[in-house]
Order: structure tokens, then sequence, then C-alpha cells
């Protein structure tokens, strides 16, 4: 059996008579950059997440990079994130001429572990940036007091956390910024790049808007320096089509994730893995679903590619270690966790359309592995 680790192709297929009237659309109207698709998604997308504004852009990475600019985060800067996370939730940093500075996950969520932020913060501190990491939002109660007593601004990296939630709060509603991706393999993915971000405050709505078409609020003349990143108008109808189906897809990978879990119990293989937590507060959109393989991570992903069972790792090097941050003079064993995490962790198949045969065959191919 062949196991894809994503197929869209059901998914588009059933969209597709939709999603070709949409395009049709704004190939009548000419809006092909930003335009009236794009401005109707962005009031769709503000009313899903539960903020005043939604900004559309080109990309997830430019989103976050936007939203450092909007905070006037520049050379000189410190911003603390995690060092356990795609390349641009620091490339952004560093690209403004500030300094990273890491704080270590915690092993069982993946995310930020807020015990050790605090001894982090220093007087360069400009913006904290927590990754809402997998689908599961990080521990923001806590961080948010901390950043409230210390003055300093959050931006939420939600690149794969659309919908997902903290006490009923969603993610990109709880920070000063939240930035999200349309990376075709999101939970709520376009038909190439794009991005958006949420604020519920009317100056950085206002700036953010300007910033992604060259610091530009009226044409030709430039209040900021700033990017070429607006959504285009095909991008934008797309996702309108298929932002009405998005708690339905989440709702069955929230429900896959719930099988793999009593299929995994009922194979004994507890033991020898270790399966995602979801926090009790918290509601896990399972943007991958992630197990924990000590020791022989790589031997069982050789196994399930022989069985037809695809499987990712994220991350393999942890970002403090990667060569292009060297300079930064982080070490290995300065992030244990997270290091730990990237000898450890796999990415199964998740998505809506996964079947229940397919689940079983790669919880029997784990478990065919162990035997």
């Amino acid at each position: 059996m062949n196991v894809p680790l994503l197929d869209l192709k059901e998914q588009n297929d059933l969209l597709r008579p939709e999603i070709e009237a949409a395009l049709g659309r704004v190939l009548d109207s000419n809006g092909f950059i930003l335009g009236g698709e794009v401005e109707a998604l962005e009031k769709e997308l503000a009313e899903y997440c539960g903020t005043r504004y939604a900004i559309g852009c080109a990309s997830g990475s430019d989103a976050i990079l936007l939203a450092l600019m909007a905070l006037d985060v520049g050379a000189g800067d410190e911003v603390i994130t995690t060092p356990y996370s795609f390349f641009a939730t620091v490339s952004a940093i560093t690209r403004l001429g500030a300094t990273p500075v890491f704080v270590d996950i915690d092993p069982v969520t993946y995310n930020l572990d807020i015990g050790q932020l605090e001894t982090a913060i220093t007087e360069k501190t400009k913006a904290i940036e927590p990754v809402h990491l997998y689908g599961q939002c990080a521990d923001m109660q806590p961080l948010r007091e901390i950043a409230t007593k210390h003055g300093i601004p959050v931006i939420e990296d939600a690149a794969q956390a659309i919908g997902a939630e903290e006490d009923g709060v969603r993610a990109g509603a709880m920070s000063e910024i939240g930035c999200f991706s349309f990376y075709p393999s999101k939970n709520l993915g376009g038909m190439g790049d794009g991005g958006f971000l949420t604020t519920d405050d009317e100056a950085l709505d206002a700036k953010l808007r300007a910033l992604r078409v060259h610091g530009s609020e009226v044409k030709y003349y430039h209040k900021w320096v700033g990017l070429n990143s607006r959504l285009d108008g095909f991008q934008g109808a797309v996702l309108r089509v298929k932002l009405p189906h998005l708690e339905t897809w989440t709702e069955k990978r929230r429900a896959n994730a719930a099988s793999y879990a009593r299929l995994f119990t009922d194979a004994g293989l507890t033991e020898q893995i270790v399966l995602p937590a979801e926090r009790p507060n918290a509601r896990h959109i399972y943007n991958q679903y992630v197990i924990r393989v000590p020791n022989v991570r790589d031997s069982l992903r050789a196994h399930l590619t022989e069985k037809g069972v695809s499987t990712d790792i994220y991350y393999p090097v942890p970002l403090h270690l990667q060569e292009c941050f060297a300079y930064l003079g982080y070490t290995e064993g300065d992030m244990p966790e997270s290091e730990r995490a990237a000898r450890e962790t796999l990415a199964l198949p998740i998505y809506p359309e996964m079947t229940n045969v397919q689940q079983q065959y790669v919880v029997d191919s784990i478990a065919e592995f162990f035997r």
C-alpha cells in the first residue's frame, strides 16, 4: 500500500468546479494583485481568527518579516524565539540585522519552554516570537504575563496553527501580531505561496498594509522602506473557496490523531514510541502528527519507506546549529531538548482524506518494525 504524507488530489478534485469558477471571476475582474477577492478573504480570515484585522501577504516567511518590521526591529535588537522551527522563524530576524536569542523547547509539546523565557530577556529584547509548532499553541498565558511585565510585544509564528486555540482563543489573537502561511501543505493551503497577518491594533494594521506595498500608504509616496509582498487575486479566490471547509478538515485531522492514539495503544506500541501530547486547555489542529522514536528513528523511517509509507523529519538540524547561524556562537549541547527532538521525531501522515485502512497499515507497519 502507498500512504503519502499528504495527498491534495482528492481535496482539489472535489472543489475543482468552485475553484475554476473563482479563478474565472478574477480573470473577468482583472484584479490580479490584492483586489476584491483578497479584501473579502481578509475580512473572512479576521472573523475566523477572532481579530479585528487580517492582512494578506506573499508568504508566511514574509509575514514574519513584516511583523518584525512593523515593530521596528533592527540592528542591535534581540528577539527571543525557539531554535526548533522552520528556517523563516529566525531568518527574518537576522535579515533585519537583529540577533535571535534562543530558548530551548519543552520536550512534551516541542514549543518554547516558558520556564526559561524570563532569564533570556535583556534590555535589548525588542520582541518575543513563540512558534505554535505542529498545530498546537505555545503556552501563551504565562508567556503573555512575562511579556506584559517587561513591556515587550509578542509575535505569534502561527504558520502551522490556523484554528488552533488556547482557552477558546484562536492563534493569532493572543499577541500584537500573528503570522500565518498558505503554503499548500498547511491546513488551509493555497495553490502557491501566500500568507497573512492578524492584529487588533489599528495602527499596526495600517503600517502592515503599507509595508507590504513598499511602505506606501499613498501610491508613489513612501513612508517606510517596505517590501513587495502582496497576496495575488487568484490565491485569494482559491482560499475563499477552501476556508469554509477548514473546520471540517481540522476535525478530520483531530479524529485521525485520536484514531492513531487508539491504534498505537491497542498494538502495544506506546512504550516504543511517544505519541503527541495535547494540552488540556488547547485545541491542537495537527498540521503534523509527530511521534518520538528514541534510538531507532532513522531505521524506522527506512522501514516505512520500504513499506510505502511516506514520512518526514521536522526538523533534522535545530536552527542554532545551522551553518549560516554559526556566527551566533551556539554549539552542540546548548539546546539539549531541541537537539534530542531533532534526533528522535518523525512525522506520520494525518491529512483529512486519509482512510482508516491507511492508518491501520501505518500502525501495522510500525508494529512489524518493532517485532
